[in-house]
């Protein structure tokens, strides 16, 4: 008896995510940890967590400003271990300074009583449960029901996704962004305004991966008005309680979070994923080329974008209309954000699932199209091809062959991300000229 092709599936989707677990745990992090003992490089508890918990624990228990030098040098001392010494060139460049809006500090206070290691070990497996929550939020946002066993793909496919890997080991507080977008998203589509103003609120924590989606979704509750208000109302209401209590336990610390950022992008030389693949096509003139072509074509993007969600801005959300709208403004948001790191790719998963689901009509688009679309499929898998392949070359004694290759998982890293949004965004472009056209007179 052959087996159901659900669970071929099944079958390549545990193998996925166990050979990416595995390559993440034994030989990305192998090869850091030897890296850093060779460049003499200070490793802490790597948390991105610790500096988000520590200056909420410090600004509510001890009311200390947390965008302070003084808290960013005991920041340090947990998450690298100790205080970063400009005198050794080898030291990281990024300070870990606390870089958020200060009403972070509102959803981290349940908390902050709980001793850091302790709190590690459940925030990792709370990201774990949250990002496996957030498939079934898109689902749900896309109107796609299936079967459960192709829930369950749909998760470990995601759960073992290196953009996912990355943001649990890291604690990476860009996975709970994303789970609030996609639960604000699924509370949207299925009519619950309120609640989705509210999640989209909260999920401005990391503002710049919330308010592209910020302004898709009040442009779009604005188009009606009457039907959609809600939305707007609880987004408002959510908002400034969040800012009136900032304000309250940090007067002006709108002013200090400003200067958190402008340090944060000096430090870390913030690039968008544009800027640094055009940086490694043409690595010349101090990447000049990267930073003004990089604007150049992400400001393109945006208004090619805004152009195309301006004529879907009245499909009701149950439509695939505003669903390609909604994928669309997150690819955009992964493909211009100020930093490139793989994690932030969590935000895709809506493009690549409602790619998932229009393959059925790829037998009546062009060839260019479809071979695209073979394109993107080669590049999501890539990752999952080179982690398979150097778990087994460890698995069965070639460790430093293995080891040698920690890069392969990386190499579509930063094609991915432009060619999900270019094909979502013609698929969204199709569905805005089908929603302009009239409706057909009825019999």
């Amino acid at each position: 008896m052959q087996p159901r092709p659900q669970f071929v599936v099944l079958f390549a989707a545990v193998l996925s995510a166990a050979s990416m677990w595995f390559y993440a745990d034994q030989i990305l992090v192998a090869y850091q940890r030897a890296d850093a003992a060779t460049h003499q490089r200070p490793r802490g508890n790597l948390s991105d967590l610790y500096p988000r918990w520590l200056g909420a624990r410090e600004l509510l228990l001890h009311h200390r400003n947390p965008y302070g030098d003084d808290i960013t040098r005991e920041i340090q001392k947990g998450y690298y271990g100790r205080a970063l010494d400009p005198t050794r060139p080898n030291d990281p460049t990024d300070q870990n300074g606390f870089a958020y809006p200060v009403y972070v500090v509102f959803l981290l206070s349940p908390l902050i009583a709980i001793p850091f290691p302790l709190l590690m070990v459940t925030f990792y497996w709370f990201l774990a449960v949250l990002t496996a929550a957030s498939v079934w939020f898109w689902l749900r946002a896309l109107c796609w029901p299936l079967p459960l066993i192709d829930i369950a793909n749909c998760i470990l496919f995601t759960i073992g996704s290196f953009s996912v890997v990355q943001g649990i080991k890291l604690q990476q507080l860009s996975l709970l962004v994303a789970a609030l977008l996609a639960a604000s998203l699924a509370a949207t589509v299925s009519g619950s305004l309120f609640a989705g103003g509210a999640l989209l609120a909260l999920a401005t924590i990391k503002p710049q991966l919330a308010w592209p989606s910020v302004a898709w979704l009040l442009m779009w509750a604005a188009s009606d008005w009457r039907a959609r208000r809600k939305l707007v109302f609880s987004f408002a209401l959510v908002m400034a309680s969040l800012l009136a209590g900032a304000e309250a336990i940090l007067p002006g610390w709108w002013r200090m979070f400003a200067g958190a950022v402008a340090r944060y992008s000096q430090y870390t030389e913030s690039q968008s994923v544009i800027e640094v693949m055009l940086d490694q096509l043409w690595p010349v003139a101090g990447g000049i080329v990267g930073r003004l072509g990089g604007r150049i074509l992400a400001a393109a993007a945006v208004l090619a974008c805004t152009a195309v969600l301006w004529r879907l801005r009245r499909e009701a959300a149950d439509t695939p209309g505003f669903a390609s709208g909604t994928a669309l403004v997150l690819a955009l948001t992964v493909l211009v954000v100020p930093r490139y790191s793989p994690y932030n790719q969590i935000l895709l998963l809506p493009a690549i699932l409602l790619l998932v689901r229009e393959r059925a009509a790829l037998p009546s688009q062009s060839r260019v199209r479809r071979l695209a679309y073979s394109l993107g499929v080669l590049m999501v898998g890539w990752q999952w091809a080179a982690s398979l392949c150097l778990t087994v070359a460890y698995l069965i004694g070639f460790r430093m062959w293995a080891l040698k290759g920690w890069q392969w998982p990386f190499y579509a890293t930063f094609a991915l991300p432009v060619w999900v949004f270019a094909l979502v965004f013609f698929y969204a472009q199709s569905e805005s000229r089908r929603s302009a056209q009239p409706p057909l007179p009825k019999n």
